[in-house]
Order: structure tokens, then C-alpha cells, then sequence
């Protein structure tokens, strides 16, 4: 049953109606981390199309959780603003924009057109041939054990690998970059964000002079020496890209490898439909992304609208739930369902808009190694007995391990 705030004192803007105020405790509530992907598609039958969630442990915001509302917010920046919703503890006196989410059109074209030829369909095709070496160094290293804690063997190691050799960064420091993105995606307190914070922004700044000495052909690099329009970028804008690539690259592939896996392993039938069907690997893959996503895309209004018969004010926050619109019953019919055969239609794993992903084509070609790859040389798993599976909380949603044993 969908819950009020009858019993509990929150500051709800007037203009919100009290029948549309339901506390949802997206992220981090015990209903949401108890099985996230199941709770985001019943948001659909429990509640509103558009309601207010108030909270005092995230920003209170409108919740959408319809495909067609996403859209059309994700597609509108003119109203619902990508600049005003400020995640991470930044120094209000050095401050840095996250480029180029934080930056709406029309200046967020000429950011994105500096990496767009490195995550090209045709560049990131060319990676194939490598991230599938990677993934068989990577099950050598424990197929002959019969178990892996796959997070940590094979989920975490392929794409974060893959990302810091795109970005130019050291493979022997990927223990360490993980722990970062942990402590601000899923931290539990300000403190371990700060801290978190304060490390990757000192090492950062580091690899930035370092590349504007001694150039390469990676995407840090590429950023540094970057003059979009002839104008070289500011030292701000430098490090607000590459600290938002960064962050981005390390841990949305990650959690949704883990949560497909984490299905595979309580499914054995569907694994050997996978192993039956190689002609139909793409359509399968996107089914598994359109079921596993894992991230939200926050916005504020930039002036006064009216949704749906919803009247929202200049300077509310919205929410768009995309894995809850990858299950909007108008749009994917029995959308709970696995079907590898499901009409294409467009799924919001990647958001949509200006702000869509750069890293889908590679997020794609990583997500289609790892199953083919995986199944290929381990076609038979299971949870190993006594497994819990308990969810990080935070903006990112997967599972922080996932015990196989064959």
C-alpha cells in the first residue's frame, strides 16, 4: 500500500496537494533495498502517476515513474533544468560543474562533441576484440575453482578495466577508484563522502597536469588539450568533465552486470534459451538493460508548469524513475516478464534526451562479451547456498556481491 505522512513532519510546499504527498524512501528505504527492481515496477500499481515524495534523508522531490513523463523531461530542459540538482559534496568556493550532465543545451553540445568520435559505434566496435580477451583472463583466474564472488571477479574488474584504459588511468589502481565511487554513490554519511570526495579531487588533479605535460590519445588527455569552438577549456571545465567521467564510468555498468548475473543464476532455463539463441544476443541484451537499470535522472523546474493536471512550481525537484519507466505497463506490455522476443521500443537505462549516455554503445558491447563469454565457458551456476543479497543504497542500484559456484 502506498504510504502518507500523516505521522511523520516533513516541509511540503504548499502547493502540493496532500493526497498526492507519499514518502517513498527511493534509494534507501528497507522496501526498496529488499528488491529494488520488483518495488520500482510496482510504483505503477500503488501509486500516482505523478506524486510527492518528501524525505529527510534525500532532496523531496516529484516522482516520476512514466515512461512518457521521463521523456518528455528528459527531452525539455528549457523546463526541467539538468544544471540545479548538485550531487557530491563540492567546495562552494572552488566549485566545478559535472560535464556535461550538469551543463543544458545549447553549450552541452560542444562538451559532448569532444568525446563523441572515442565512444563512436565504430570506435567502440573495435574494442571488441580486447574487452573479450579481458573477459577469459578474467574466468581463468577462478573457473577451475568452481566459484567466484562475481562482483568482485568479473562484474567490478571487465568494465572497469575497460574504462580506465579508455580514460588513461592505471589498472592498479582500480581497488582504490572503486572504493571512491562507493563512498559517494552509496555512502552512508557525509563524512565518508568528504572523504571520498577529497581523495579522487587531489589525485585528479594530479593525472590533469600530468596529461597537460605529457599528452596521449586517452580521454583525460583529450579533454586537457580539448579547444572546442578555438578556445581552450578552463581549468574548471577540465576538471568538472573528467571528474564526471570518472565517476560515471565506474560503478552503472558494474551494477547492472551484477544484477543480470545475479538473474542468470536463479534461472537456469533462461541461460541455456541464451545459449540456444546467438543469432538473437542483441535483442536479449537489451532485454536484460531494459529490466536492470540502474539509475535515476534528478532535475529542477525552471519556472512554473502544469503536468498532467499536476501544478509544479519554479524551483521544485523532480525524480524520473527510469527502471520504474522501463516498466510502465503502457508502454511494454507484461513488462515484469523476461522476453527476449519484445518488440523494440525505447528503454531509459541510458536516460534520453541531450544528457542520454555517451558510454551506451560500449555499455552494450560490454553487457553482450560478458554473458556470451561467461556462458559460453560456464554454462551451468547457481547462487551458492546461504547467499544473502543485499543492495547498496544510493543513486546507483545493484547488489554489493553475488556468490556463484558451479
Amino acid at each position: 500500500m502506498a504510504t502518507t505522512a500523516t505521522n511523520i513532519h516533513y516541509n511540503i510546499p504548499t502547493h502540493v496537494p496532500p493526497e498526492l504527498v507519499h514518502p517513498l524512501g527511493l534509494t534507501y528505504g528497507p522496501d526498496f533495498l529488499a528488491e529494488p527492481h520488483a518495488f520500482m515496477a510496482s510504483l505503477h500499481d500503488k501509486y500516482p502517476r505523478i506524486f510527492f515524495s518528501p524525505s529527510h534523508r534525500v532532496p523531496s522531490a516529484w516522482i516520476i515513474p512514466k515512461h512518457e513523463d521521463c521523456f518528455f523531461i528528459l527531452r525539455n530542459p528549457e523546463i526541467f533544468n539538468n544544471g540545479s540538482d548538485k550531487p557530491f559534496p563540492r567546495d562552494p568556493d572552488n566549485y566545478f560543474d559535472l560535464i556535461p550532465a550538469e551543463i543544458d543545451p545549447p553549450h552541452h553540445r560542444k562538451y559532448r562533441a569532444i568525446l563523441d568520435p572515442m565512444f563512436s559505434p565504430s570506435a567502440i566496435a573495435r574494442l571488441d576484440t580486447s574487452i573479450r580477451k579481458l573477459a577469459n583472463d578474467l574466468i581463468d583466474q577462478f573457473i577451475a575453482l568452481g566459484e567466484c564472488e562475481f562482483t568482485r571477479d568479473f562484474g567490478r574488474p571487465l568494465p572497469v578495466s575497460v574504462f580506465l584504459g579508455l580514460m588513461g588511468l592505471p589498472q592498479d589502481m582500480c581497488d582504490t577508484f572503486v572504493g571512491w565511487a562507493i563512498g559517494l554513490l552509496h555512502g552512508h554519511d557525509r563524512a565518508t563522502s568528504q572523504r571520498c570526495m577529497n581523495e579522487a579531487v587531489a589525485y585528479l588533479q594530479g593525472v590533469i597536469r600530468e596529461k597537460t605535460d605529457r599528452p596521449d590519445d586517452a580521454a583525460i588527455s583529450t579533454i586537457v588539450h580539448a579547444q572546442p569552438e578555438g578556445t581552450p577549456l578552463s581549468e574548471r571545465e577540465i576538471f568538472g568533465f573528467v571528474f564526471f567521467l570518472f565517476i560515471a564510468g565506474l560503478d552503472t555498468v558494474f551494477a547492472v552486470m551484477n544484477n543480470s548475473f545475479l538473474w542468470l543464476a536463479r534461472h537456469p532455463e533462461r541461460r541455456r534459451e541464451i545459449l540456444n539463441r546467438p543469432d538473437a544476443l542483441n535483442a536479449i541484451i537489451e532485454e536484460l538493460l531494459r529490466s536492470f537499470g540502474v539509475t535515476f535522472s534528478g532535475r529542477m523546474l525552471t519556472r512554473d508548469y502544469e503536468m498532467q493536471g499536476i501544478q509544479m512550481k519554479q524551483g521544485d525537484r523532480v525524480t524520473c524513475v527510469l527502471p520504474a519507466a522501463n516498466f510502465d505497463p503502457d508502454v511494454f506490455q507484461d513488462p515484469r516478464s523476461m522476453n527476449f522476443d519484445r518488440p523494440r521500443k525505447p528503454i531509459l537505462t541510458f536516460t534520453g534526451g541531450p544528457h542520454s549516455c555517451m558510454g551506451a554503445h560500449l555499455a552494450r558491447l560490454e553487457m553482450k562479451v560478458a554473458v556470451s563469454e561467461f556462458l559460453r565457458r560456464i554454462p551451468d551456476f547457481r547462487l551458492k547456498e546461504g547467499t544473502t543479497i543485499e543492495y547498496w543504497p544510493g543513486g546507483v542500484v545493484g547488489p554489493k556481491t553475488v556468490e556463484l559456484v558451479w
